[in-house]
């Protein structure tokens, strides 16, 4: 059963080595750790690393995140780990988790039919896990941003803040898959596992949105959702 969950972005500047001599993220970046660290101190008998990827599987857990291959901007395809679970390991890592870990990709693209049999899926585990969710907002919030602008990304934006703060999980899953995809918002498919996970067990979370903006001109979420 999932008992705690916490959501992060997964930008390549994640991992510091490749911003060069200043740090390009620093604050977002401790607010992931904050986050993490706040889940793996509650004692999870594993933890789940759920991100977005080419196609919807599991990945071998004693995979590292190969940081050269995530340089350019764009996420690697196999046999390297997707870049949202390769940011996921290296935030695990960092806030010191030898735990057991899972490891599974959902495809950006995917269905409610397949959102709904991954997060079945993840219910299914015995024993208390928490769930670390890596998924970015809309990507076209400004000129720098690495799609052109378009401003329906500001609502779109808000909605999946307001349902992170909230604990809204009908929010999520009302989030358009058509929508997410011309916003070029790649978290679309793993924030609607974790509602549907969230409605499976019925749970009850008590939400915090600890981070939000958007730097890059995507916009980065950072939520904490302890689940009852």
């Amino acid at each position: 059963m999932i008992r705690a969950a916490v959501v992060c972005p997964h930008p390549p500047l994640m991992f510091r080595e490749l911003s060069g001599c200043r740090d390009a993220l620093p604050e977002l970046r401790e607010a992931c750790l904050s986050a993490l660290k706040d889940l793996v101190a509650q004692h999870p008998e594993r933890v789940i690393v759920l991100g977005g990827a080419a196609a919807t599987r599991a990945w071998d857990s004693r995979l590292l995140p190969e940081v050269r291959r995530f340089g350019a901007g764009g996420a690697a395809e196999p046999p390297g780990l997707p870049l949202s679970l390769g940011v996921g390991v290296r935030l695990l890592n960092s806030v010191g988790w030898n735990g057991e870990v899972t490891l599974y990709g959902i495809a950006w693209d995917a269905p409610v039919s397949e959102v709904d049999g991954v997060a079945e899926w993840l219910a299914a585990h015995n024993g208390p896990a928490g769930l670390l969710v890596l998924a970015d907002g809309s990507a076209r919030r400004g000129e720098h941003a690495p799609g052109s602008l378009d401003r329906r990304s500001f609502a779109f934006d808000a909605e999946t803040s307001a349902a992170l703060r909230e604990g809204d999980v009908e929010g999520l899953l009302a989030i358009d898959p058509a929508l997410a995809n011309e916003l070029m918002a790649g978290g679309r498919s793993a924030l609607q596992v974790l509602a549907s996970v969230v409605r499976d067990q019925a749970s009850t979370p008590e939400p915090t949105l600890v981070y939000e903006d958007d730097p890059l001109g995507v916009m980065y979420h950072v939520a904490t959702w302890r689940l009852s």
